[in-house]
């Protein structure tokens, strides 16, 4: 079946449906929910639903999946009217309108706007690096959370925190790629299409200081796009429920059903009084956006037509079976094995108290959802079944490139891919271990990155590396600027210990540089206590955690840096020769692979035939489909696609994470569920609800829409079945869940009194 075609028999029946007049009638509330088979009846029409002549068609529709493009959104249109949208489907294409100029990118998630005021709803795990920079042991917001009741209280999210909306998207595939192919040598290539790179952003950002651009890949480099973002930097915590609310279930739940997890935060962009974005200032003023979405208290029901948008950081549904295969076999069990390690650290480093807890609580939130995912994946992998399918498409595509002479180029490009890739892993397997020890500190990285700086602003900015240009220094030193509340030192070497004992139990040959970067003797041996020997040598000579030592490192000159005594410069310096050299092999195949892999994959596009949604890059996307439950395998029962407030009390032990506080178990004992209640989650409150959306990393925090463009919900998490979805996706198990918006409401307004919030956003507080 084509991507994205619906069933003839859907369309057959809805054809008779509206032929004979849609003469059944329904009363309010949808259907049961229990099995998912229920749905929307259509539109209430006073006392009676009018019959909705797209549900048959919703109902049969097989999701293929597809995070795509806001310009392929035009070519949906016949489907979406097919599916019931009740909005143009035109403008899913425009970035300059709603819904998609409410939609915005903050720090990694995604993000929109809510209220014509600034007010941006994302999820409660996007915010955690907001609430630990502004906690103390005393007020651990991470734990208990936060409510601003005045604007005057909105707390500073830190200088890293940005809100970045989209204005405009650009094709510029011909300024970047035109004539590229003409240059033999592939680091040559790489520095010119680095060089046409960095013209781009220069011109895109000249005389606009409020501007950020930004240059991506689509299929591999077969197209290119520029993206112009305007870039807030003041941006402040409004609300956020208790992590006993917002990250109930925890890593027990993770990747679950069914889940009552309510994932839901708020946050507020401020600009100048002139109306630009500024640094923050207490004389600063809310962002007018134009355009924020409308929240829906009414939410959704089975069969439902949604879209999610965001911001989807990555898939690899493209990749070669080569690809595939090597992270099946060598990246995952590996990253899955440091995780574990990282986990088991960061649980001990919790024990220790103060802010010390506190930080390693939320990189084990983040560390513990990559690595769940990544579990995920590998097992969804792990039956062979979805790599013999790539092996099979893949041999189709060589027999379909062999029936025509004139596509012997493609099959030419694949087989240079797989060649360079096979190269690129053999060397990279070898120095695994030597980059796992140079990236386990965050100080050590701090020292080379403020070194670096050091050595590039000798030069004109247009050769300078990018990120290190003069566009980059202002948030290269915001992030500096958060290093200081962000930093632990007992983290730190804890992490960077751990590397070195994992390098330490390699065979010497495989590791001659570990003594040499802890300065042992010709000959001496390399053992547990002259890692921590030299480790706490370090730890307590460094001034490299100082903001004033950072900034003077980056503002002086590799000849100054020499003179250095501290011992994470000192190691800086000898690391950063071996970091140019990697960096200057690694432009050389990124060249070589510039041409060829667009190449194979223009082949390929055309072999399949049809739409094809480009692999995610954290570029603005959209999907679309149905609210719906699942089985979870052959033959189960199948989930119902709504959870309640009322399954919450039966769940909760009293103990993390499941530890609802009072205020909530107290309103949910009082069954006052204002008009925020669902048929379809039983006559009360619903908490999650599942859709066969397509989304990954990065898509957390993204808005839900109805057929109107409404906001219905917030995404936050996939189920187990899923997860090998970023690199295949399949309908009957993929499902988003998503924290459903008549639960936040609903905790706003019952238990954390949020009741100004509720009325900026157009909602009448009723509890």
């Amino acid at each position: 079946m084509p991507p994205g075609m619906i069933r003839k028999t859907a369309f057959a029946t809805l054809l008779f449906a509206a032929a004979c007049g849609g003469s059944q009638t329904k009363t309010t509330g949808g259907g049961t929910g229990g099995d998912g088979t229920g749905g929307a009846g259509g539109e209430i029409v006073g006392t009676v639903v009018q019959p909705d002549p797209a549900l048959l068609a919703r109902q049969a529709f097989e999701n293929p999946g597809g995070m795509w493009m806001p310009r392929q959104m035009k070519d949906h249109a016949a489907q979406l009217t097919a599916l019931g949208i009740q909005i143009e489907p035109t403008a899913l294409a425009d970035t300059k309108a709603a819904p998609l100029a409410a939609i915005v990118n903050v720090s990694g998630c995604s993000a929109s706007f809510v209220s014509p005021d600034g007010l941006v709803v994302t999820n409660h795990h996007c915010v955690q690096r907001d609430l630990q920079l502004n906690s103390t042991p005393e007020n651990n917001l991470v734990e208990h959370g936060f409510l601003a009741k005045t604007r005057a209280d909105e707390l500073p999210s830190g200088p890293t925190q940005k809100v970045m909306v989209a204005q405009k998207i650009t094709d510029i595939t011909a300024d970047i790629m035109g004539g590229v192919d003409a240059i033999a040598d592939g680091k040559a290539r790489h520095d010119e299409i680095d060089r046409r790179e960095k013209a781009l952003l220069a011109a895109c950002e000249q005389d606009r200081p409020e501007v950020k651009c930004r240059v991506s890949k689509v299929f591999g480099g077969a197209e290119w796009q520029l993206t112009e973002y305007l870039e807030i930097r003041d941006v402040r915590l409004v609300y956020v429920p208790a992590r006993s609310i917002g990250n109930y279930g925890g890593e027990i739940d993770n990747w679950e059903w069914p889940r009552h997890t309510g994932d839901f935060s708020f946050l507020r962009a401020y600009v100048g009084k002139d109306g630009k974005p500024a640094d923050y200032s207490p004389d600063n003023v809310p962002f007018k956006p134009a355009a924020f979405l409308k929240v829906q208290p009414a939410g959704v029901q089975p069969h439902d037509l949604v879209f999610v948008t965001g911001y989807p950081g990555r898939t690899n549904r493209l990749q070669l079976a080569a690809e595939l295969r090597r992270s099946v076999e060598w990246s995952n069990p590996r990253f899955i094995e440091k995780s574990e390690q990282m986990m088991a650290l960061l649980a001990d480093m919790e024990t220790r108290g103060g802010e010390t807890a506190i930080k390693a609580g939320v990189a084990r939130q983040r560390t513990q959802n990559f690595l769940e995912k990544t579990q995920g994946i590998q097992a969804g992998l792990a039956d062979g079944t979805l790599i013999a399918d790539k092996d099979a498409a893949e041999k189709a595509f060589r027999a379909w490139a062999a029936a025509d002479a004139s596509r012997a180029g493609y099959v030419a490009a694949l087989d240079a891919v797989e060649a360079k890739l096979n190269e690129m892993w053999s060397i990279e397997a070898k120095e695994e271990a030597w980059k796992d020890v140079v990236g386990g500190s965050r100080l050590l990285q701090a020292a080379m990155s403020t070194l670096r700086w050091s050595m590039e602003q000798q030069k004109p900015d247009a050769e300078r590396r990018l990120g290190y240009q003069e566009r980059d220094r202002r948030n290269f030193e915001a992030q500096h600027q958060a290093f200081a509340k962000q930093f632990d030192a007992t983290i730190d070497r804890a992490t960077l210990r751990m590397m070195m004992l994992r390098a330490m139990a390699l065979p010497e040959a495989d590791r001659p540089w570990l003594g040499k970067m802890l300065g042992a003797k010709k000959g001496a041996k390399v053992d547990t206590k002259l890692i921590d020997k030299t480790l706490d040598a370090w730890y307590a000579q460094t001034k490299v955690v100082d903001l004033d030592a950072r900034m003077a490192l980056m503002k002086g000159t590799p000849k100054a840096a020499a003179k250095s005594k501290d011992p994470f410069v000192k190691l800086a310096l000898a690391l950063l020769p071996t970091v140019l050299d990697n960096e200057a092999r690694a432009d050389r195949w990124s060249g070589e692979l510039a041409t060829l892999y667009p190449a194979y994959l223009t082949g390929l596009l055309q072999s399949t035939g049809g739409m094809t949604a480009p692999d995610a890059n954290s570029t603005l996307r959209i999907s679309y489909g149905t609210v719906r439950g699942y089985a979870p395998s052959a033959g189960a029962e199948v989930y119902a696609p709504f959870t309640n407030v009322t399954q919450i009390p039966a769940k909760n032990t009293g103990e993390a994470p499941f530890d609802a506080p009072k205020a909530l178990l107290d309103a949910i004992a009082s069954r006052n569920w204002g008009p925020y209640a669902s048929a379809d989650a039983g006559g009360v409150v619903p908490v999650n609800f599942l859709s066969d959306l397509d989304i990954t990393n990065g898509n957390s925090g993204s808005a839900i829409l109805n057929g109107k463009g409404e906001l219905i919900g917030l995404a936050f998490d996939g189920n187990k079945e899923g997860l090998a979805s970023d690199v295949v996706f399949r309908g009957e198990r993929n499902r988003t869940i998503a924290c459903d918006i008549r639960y936040a409401l609903w905790v706003m307004d019952a238990v954390d009194g949020a009741d100004h919030l509720l009325t900026e956003m157009g909602i009448t507080p009723a509890l």
